[in-house]
């Protein structure tokens, strides 16, 4: 059975082009960057390489890209780095975070730290007054996601960078699900630190990247070598690293065209869905939002139900974040836009990416029509 991908949210297919980019740091290439040989040193320059690609898709110097395993490293080196560095303080953050961030929160608020989660609107977005009145005289990090990764609500980041700038506090921003996504200029928007990831831009999986504004300071947490400018220890994941960067590469390049295509494609899905399927609610706002994200419940029906019976019929879409799949509980992102149980556990996500076709839109839209007649 051939499968209609809807799914590009939880991951992305790796570009070949990315993939041809990779193979010559497995086959021969394959030296330790932190080494003096020719080989080592042609792996240092794939680093640095793909290091300038990253800059470029953010508009960042280079030199305030880290390297990192992914999005969730990231977030961690970037909280956990402030909160260390700081041994005491208040954080402010948001109700719909990533179990990355919010986590994070939860293990610092074990070790003597306090946390404000912000609450969120309908639509998903953080109050800025309620962001003013949350700022203490101990506040040490903001940290609001750029786009949220189950209604794709994309959030006020200039206001917020300005408010950060306003009490002197770094702001940091996880980008995943943003980054090669749509527009992102770390300096013009005021971001101070930004995490994303290869595998939600068509990179491999394994591998992401915090940008780090120059004089940021930032405890080192896991011990070791020297690698990534004494910031994060241990030997660089070379091909994944060039993976990254010839994503973002890409990603830079096409970014404006795919925005376009895939918000071309989630406008005709939304209008057909809610035309024709009565008890459809779309979740998130309407108007900042990721271009390829849909999130709907339908009432009446159980979410994980219908993503499996999709399934059934070739179709892959999610039940919201891939991060916490395995549970039974109502989304938290949902709950927070202020959605009863029973509505917010019909909810399932579609993410459309550039190789979706309007044929594919129509053979999901017709099959919702039916498991929701049936």
């Amino acid at each position: 059975m051939e499968f209609k991908y809807f799914d590009n949210a939880a991951t992305t297919k790796v570009y070949d082009e990315v993939i041809q980019e990779m193979m010559p740091y497995f086959t021969k290439k394959y030296g330790n960057p932190s080494t003096l040989c020719e080989m080592g040193k042609e792996a240092k320059k794939g680093v640095e390489e793909a290091r300038e690609k990253v800059a470029k898709l953010i508009n960042c110097k280079p030199n305030e890209i880290y390297f990192t395993a992914g999005g969730s490293e990231s977030d961690n080196m970037a909280i956990k780095g402030i909160a260390y560095n700081r041994k005491r303080g208040h954080i402010i953050t948001s109700k719909i975070e990533h179990s990355a961030v919010i986590n994070t929160c939860k293990a610092l608020e074990k070790s003597g730290f306090r946390v404000t989660y912000l609450d969120v609107n309908e639509d998903g977005l953080i109050n800025l007054e309620q962001l003013k009145r949350s700022i203490r005289n101990d506040t040490i990090l903001i940290s609001i996601m750029l786009a949220n990764n189950e209604i794709g609500t994309i959030e006020p980041i200039y206001e917020i960078a300005r408010i950060a700038k306003m009490y002197n506090i770094p702001f940091h921003t996880d980008a995943v699900q943003a980054s090669g996504h749509i527009l992102i200029d770390v300096n013009k928007m005021g971001i101070d630190m930004l995490s994303l990831s290869g595998h939600k831009l068509h990179g491999p999986k394994g591998i992401g990247a915090l940008y780090i504004k120059d004089g940021i300071k930032l405890e080192k947490y896991v011990d070791g070598g020297h690698q990534e400018n004494d910031r994060r220890a241990g030997t660089e994941n070379v091909p994944g690293i060039v993976g990254l960067g010839k994503a973002c590469e890409i990603a830079y390049t096409n970014l404006e065209e795919n925005m376009r295509y895939c918000k071309t494609l989630r406008d005709y899905f939304v209008m057909e869905v809610e035309e024709k399927i009565p008890n459809a609610r779309l979740n998130g706002s309407r108007t900042m939002r990721l271009p390829g994200n849909a999130n709907f419940s339908f009432r009446g029906i159980d979410g994980r139900a219908l993503v499996l019976n999709l399934n059934k019929i070739g179709i892959c879409v999610s039940g919201g974040s891939a991060c916490s799949s395995g549970s039974t509980k109502a989304s938290h992102v949902l709950k927070a836009i202020g959605l009863p149980d029973e509505i917010a556990k019909s909810a399932i996500r579609i993410t459309f990416g550039e190789e979706n076709t309007k044929e594919d839109v129509d053979y999901l839209i017709e099959a919702l029509q039916e498991i929701a007649e049936y």
